[in-house]
């Protein structure tokens, strides 16, 4: 008998295939793509006819079925249990799954067990006057239950900038949060939840501090947390200039961040899968408070692992899968620090000397310990681009590995010079090409 193993997918992408291929044990591996991005994230999905066309394809396959797996959110976090539960395969339950996504939902379940959170509530998208929930002050952060990349989420200082965001909001909630509302009509759902739905909108007290990442596994009901990143963000931004890995933050804060992470995931239900909690450490006032919940480990911070710890941490989604030893290793990498860095524009424009696979080869090997995925294809125009936040444009994703935080500067410096992106920028004046 054959120890291949079949794995499939969903969403499986060119960027993610080099490091899935670098996990342990990944010549047993056969990986099979399962439904397409641009199927699972573009226009307004259908869950149902996903599910059908991911089974019908699942069906025609001749061999074993071992794992089904996904790094992506909604619908792919959503779908691996559900197509687990088809076809028999190792998953975590939808109901855990939901109750990480829906925002709301989630806030419910987190004030259950920890205080580590911002006060939040619900705004009522039908109200012809709409207010801030009772108790929730200005500053704050207007984002729908469930959405892609931090699409639709605005942060409002007062109650013009307040009805703005939920006028936007209301034109584009229907995307995500209708199919959405196909997973939760699946669901024996709490008093709580009844009558909330998918196209919610949900309000936040705004965070303070140093954003940072945990990443962790669930496996026979015992929670792992095996890494904390931090996140930076532009200057007066709030878009990510890079995540780094490990945290700099004190050893004593990482342990509360574990124990606030153990307690959540528990309360949550989660067992077979991997998580990514995202939290701000305030060091003015020493507060923790929990942003979000990703019921699935951050595919963007594979090449940090590897580089720091020598395993991408996509082994811990695999291994789960196989109900195999989904441990990582300690600081066995090449590099002690490594960094995932967004090249961001903060206007529109069309972007123009795109660098070429084979530049990009070529720059990946001049420098070491690089690796380099660029986001706008010749001509198009940035805001044309998917999947971006509302306040900048993603140029390129650089990952730069390093002995030291200046290392990794010089290093994506570097980048960015070889790199030699141009954009017509569309001024009052015409139009100009710019070099960035």
């Amino acid at each position: 008998m054959s120890d291949r193993k079949n794995i499939f997918v969903i969403g499986l992408d060119e960027a993610n295939l080099p490091t899935l291929r670098a996990v342990p044990d990944a010549q047993r591996y056969d990986f099979h793509p399962l439904l397409t991005i641009e199927e699972l994230q573009h226009g307004e999905v259908s869950v149902a006819e996903l599910f059908d066309k991911a089974q019908a394809a699942l069906d025609a396959f001749e061999g074993s079925i071992d794992a089904i797996v996904g790094y992506w959110d909604f619908p792919v976090s959503t779908l691996v249990p559900m197509l687990s539960e088809r076809y028999g395969t190792r998953s975590t339950g939808l109901e855990s799954v939901v109750k990480c996504e829906h925002k709301y939902w989630s806030r419910l379940e987190q004030q259950k067990v920890v205080d580590e959170h911002p006060r939040f509530g619900r705004v009522d998208l039908e109200a012809d006057d709409p207010r801030p929930p009772e108790g929730v002050r200005f500053p704050m952060w207007l984002k729908p239950a469930l959405s892609y990349s931090s699409e639709l989420a605005f942060g409002v200082k007062d109650q013009q900038e307040f009805r703005e965001a939920v006028d936007e909001i209301r034109k584009g909630v229907a995307r995500v949060g209708r199919p959405f509302e196909y997973i939760l009509d699946r669901l024996d759902l709490p008093d709580e939840m009844a009558g909330v739905g998918g196209q919610v909108c949900l309000a936040e007290e705004a965070l303070s501090g140093i954003q940072v990442a945990v990443e962790g596994y669930v496996h026979n009901g015992d929670v792992t947390v095996y890494g904390v990143l931090d996140s930076i963000n532009y200057p007066d931004s709030s878009s990510f200039l890079r995540h780094q890995y490990p945290s700099a933050l004190p050893e004593p804060v990482v342990r509360r961040l574990h124990d606030v992470s153990e307690r959540v995931m528990r309360q949550i239900g989660m067992d077979a899968a991997t998580f990514s909690i995202e939290y701000f450490y305030d060091p003015r006032t020493d507060a923790i408070n929990l942003l979000e919940i990703n019921p699935r480990h951050s595919q963007s911070h594979a090449e940090l692992f590897e580089y720091v710890d020598g395993v991408p941490n996509h082994h811990c989604m695999l291994a789960l899968a196989l109900d195999e030893d989904p441990a990582l290793p300690h600081r066995a990498g090449p590099y002690e620090v490594a960094a995932k860095w967004y090249y961001r524009w903060f206007a529109d424009g069309a972007a123009h000397q795109v660098p070429t696979p084979e530049d990009i080869a070529r720059i990946e090997r001049e420098i070491p310990g690089v690796r380099v995925d660029v986001v706008p294809d010749e001509g198009q125009r940035l805001s044309e681009t998917p999947h971006q936040d509302s306040y900048s444009y993603e140029l390129a994703h650089i990952f730069t590995g390093g002995n030291s935080e200046k290392e990794l500067r010089e290093k994506y410096d570097r980048c960015v010079a070889a790199l030699g992106l141009a954009f017509d920028e569309t001024t009052p004046g015409g139009r100009d090409q710019k070099n960035v």
